[in-house]
């Protein structure tokens, strides 16, 4: 499959959580997930150990499992005081977006038991001790994303999710992973229904960009 031509900038800046987007009648092929894999593994790790793990899903049945433990999740997720559609209530602008993120991530807890492929990228812990928490997960979530980078390239979408982690014991029990293996993420993918995605409304730089002091 050919690539978009986009350049360098216009990846990092127009590569979206797709949630409403995702083509949930398509198949996607293992190989060209397998591609964007090979790219992720070229992301730094910490002292280079290399400590990551891929589980790729895409038996039906473990599909459907993972989407209802994601449903449950994003169901309490939605009707806490840190739901995203909570946040910024008194703000006329962003509070309206933030709900629109709640509508879409409501959507995907429906839904990702149908998305093809679901990847949750994982961390032998008993393979990458760290003094802190983060060298730790710096050792597999800038992984993760250059696998959604690679993957919005191939014209698939894909979104961070970690809300299943409420139920991280079961799908674990599930996947048959071993003792020490722990999650990062969860990532659904699937070809994106058109591929004109653009930047990101962002809080201006000035406002969390400190010289030299706060």
């Amino acid at each position: 499959m050919s690539l978009l031509d986009l350049t360098p900038d216009e990846l990092l800046t127009t590569t979206r959580s797709v949630r409403k987007r995702l083509d949930l009648t398509r198949p996607v092929p293992l190989d060209l997930v397998k591609e964007c894999l090979d790219i992720a593994l070229q992301a730094p790790s910490g002292s280079n150990r290399q400590t990551w793990h891929w589980m790729v899903v895409t038996d039906k049945d473990q599909r459907a499992a993972i989407g209802e433990y994601y449903r449950r999740a994003v169901q309490t997720y939605l009707t806490s005081e840190g739901s995203c559609a909570a946040l910024y209530a008194d703000h006329p602008v962003r509070h309206p977006e933030q709900q629109r993120v709640g509508d879409s991530v409501a959507y995907l807890g429906e839904h990702m038991a149908d998305v093809p492929v679901l990847v949750i990228p994982c961390l032998d812990a008993k393979e990458a001790p760290e003094y802190n928490e983060a060298g730790m997960w710096g050792s597999v979530i800038q992984a993760a994303w250059s696998y959604m980078l690679a993957a919005r390239a191939r014209r698939l979408g894909t979104a961070w999710t970690t809300l299943h982690l409420m139920y991280e014991k079961e799908i674990a029990e599930l996947l048959g992973m071993p003792d020490g293996i722990v999650q990062a993420a969860l990532i659904p993918t699937a070809f994106s229904i058109g591929t004109d995605f653009r930047p990101a409304a962002r809080q201006p730089l000035a406002s969390v960009m400190h010289l030299d002091t706060w």
